[in-house]
């Protein structure tokens, strides 16, 4: 089992910066790939970036490549968003979500997901 729970969602002009984060419990985060998926009002959850279990392997959408980072520390059980140059296209509710096997771009294959966090980003 793996609980997750993101924060650093908020509002924030155009061009500028958030990290989301999103801290794991269980046993088994270090062994999971981990990924983020965004849903805008009247739209369908979309993929938004995800990494392997050791850090090594990232991909990324295509409309946030260059602009967003992820990362992840095992030893805190954390998984870093790092967006820059946000435009007011990324305003959605970010979820963070986590799977035994390997590193994937598609929501169904998540196991365990957090509750989201709030992106707004005004022109």
């Amino acid at each position: 089992q793996v609980q997750l729970v993101e924060s650093g969602g908020g509002l924030v002009q155009a061009g500028g910066s958030l990290r989301l984060s999103c801290a794991a419990s269980g046993s088994t985060f270090s062994y999971s790939a981990m990924g983020w998926f965004r849903q805008a009002p009247g739209k369908e959850r979309e993929f938004v970036a995800t990494i392997n279990w050791g850090g090594s392997t990232v991909f990324y959408a295509d409309s946030v490549k260059g602009r967003f980072a992820l990362s992840r520390d095992n030893a805190k059980n954390t998984v870093y968003l790092q967006m820059n140059s946000l435009k007011p296209e990324d305003t959605a509710i970010y979820y963070c979500a986590a799977r035994s096997g390997a590193l994937s771009t598609l929501s169904g294959l998540y196991e365990y997901w957090g509750q989201g966090t709030q992106v707004t980003v005004s022109s």
